[in-house]
């Protein structure tokens, strides 16, 4: 049996680097859905919330089409 250490290698670090991008992502997701708007600035915070919701949701989205492509991977 002969093993190919540099394809091994290569394999390991892709799939680390993917999952430390893709864990760091769905952290961004939850980080930007659990804003809050402050109760002292009412008229202010507005703007910033909603990028934040909006940001969290396009994180999230990343992540369902890195899982999607993973699975076609494997399918095809």
């Amino acid at each position: 049996m002969n093993i190919d250490w540099a394809a091994l290698g290569s394999v390991f670090g892709v799939s680390l680097v993917v999952t430390v991008a893709l864990v760091g992502l769905f952290t961004l997701g939850i980080v930007g859905l659990s804003k809050q708007p402050e109760p002292e600035a009412q008229g202010g915070s507005g703007g910033s919330l909603l990028l934040a919701r909006a940001g969290g949701y396009v994180c999230f989205a990343l992540c369902a089409a890195a899982v999607a492509y993973g699975i076609y991977l494997i399918v095809a």
